[in-house]
């Protein structure tokens, strides 16, 4: 039987990464920048990994199995999941993991952990579609702290540490960061006066969602799946993604620390600070509203 939601993996499992990047990362990362620019490099290793095995493993007879809870997963949701356990027991020895594809329970305690979605957009992976993404969060205090998505189909890694600064590479996977062939800084952009763009659910735009955006001065809507919606926003070619649906904490730490680095905010539906590392409500997330310009809920009517 497949679980139906996340747990906190067993750190002893069966490694499948490469470990071409080095050791243990220190523990000061969150106060020493050299070091959280040392870890953001190893944790995008590690998501170009994980996005190669993806890309090797897309066939259209690639074979489907349904979990409990009737969402959809793959032999390469277990290859890239592998890779980044491994990767991340190997960087961050000791550290609990949540991620949704889990078979292995254990406990999570301390401050911090990581969220790993290690294939966010099973369905459009299945269908053929190019807006599937690796999902890797390290959470300190409930907060994100350092993100990366990677986009496999696209050869596209957002990322980002917060309070520091966001950006996009263009990166084959497989290929370790100083391999791009593009690296830019990201910026979030100030809401435009012509109106904002919307970036929105193919698969998941919920009635209260529409009702929403209807409330603001929206010029256009962008649709995407998984948490490239996060990133449109950090790049600065969209503006507002909201979802009043309910969701998981998985799959969309990553999009929000790469969000807050490139200078937006990511609430709850109210507006209040939205946090992580709700077991005790099978860390599901009720709704969020992920903004670009943090002055921008002023044009709600």
């Amino acid at each position: 039987m497949w679980r139906t939601r996340g747990t906190v993996l067993d750190r002893h499992a069966t490694p499948a990464y490469e470990g071409i990047l080095g050791g243990p990362v220190t523990e000061n990362w969150d106060h020493d920048p050299a070091a959280a620019a040392h870890l953001l490099d190893a944790l995008t290793g590690i998501a170009s990994q994980a996005a190669a095995a993806i890309v090797r493993l897309c066939s259209p007879a690639l074979a489907v199995r349904v979990k409990d809870d009737e969402s959809p997963v793959t032999a390469a949701d277990e290859a890239a999941q592998a890779i980044i356990l491994a990767g991340l027991r190997q960087h961050l020895p000791g550290l609990p993991i949540v991620s949704e594809e889990a078979e292995r329970t254990g406990v999570l305690t301390g401050s911090r952990f990581a969220l790993v979605d290690p294939l966010d957009g099973t369905k459009e992976f299945i269908s053929g579609r190019d807006d599937f993404t690796v999902n890797i969060a390290l959470i300190d205090g409930g907060v994100p702290r350092l993100g990366v998505v990677g986009a496999p189909a696209m050869g596209l890694i957002w990322r980002g540490i917060v309070g520091g600064q966001a950006e996009r590479l263009r990166l084959s996977p497989g290929a370790m960061p100083d391999a791009a062939t593009e690296k830019v800084t990201i910026r979030a952009r100030p809401a435009p006066a012509a109106g904002l763009t919307a970036a929105v659910s193919r698969s998941h735009l919920d009635p209260q969602s529409v009702e929403f955006l209807g409330r603001l001065p929206i010029k256009d809507q962008v649709g995407a799946g998984s948490a490239i919606k996060f990133c449109r926003i950090a790049e600065g070619s969209a503006d507002i993604y909201p979802r009043f649906g309910t969701t998981c904490e998985w799959d969309i730490a990553a999009g929000h620390a790469v969000v807050m680095a490139a200078g937006g905010v990511v609430t709850m539906p109210d507006g209040g600070p939205l946090s992580y590392g709700h077991g005790e409500r099978d860390f599901r997330v009720p709704g969020f509203i992920a903004w670009g310009d943090p002055t921008a809920p002023r044009l709600l009517r």
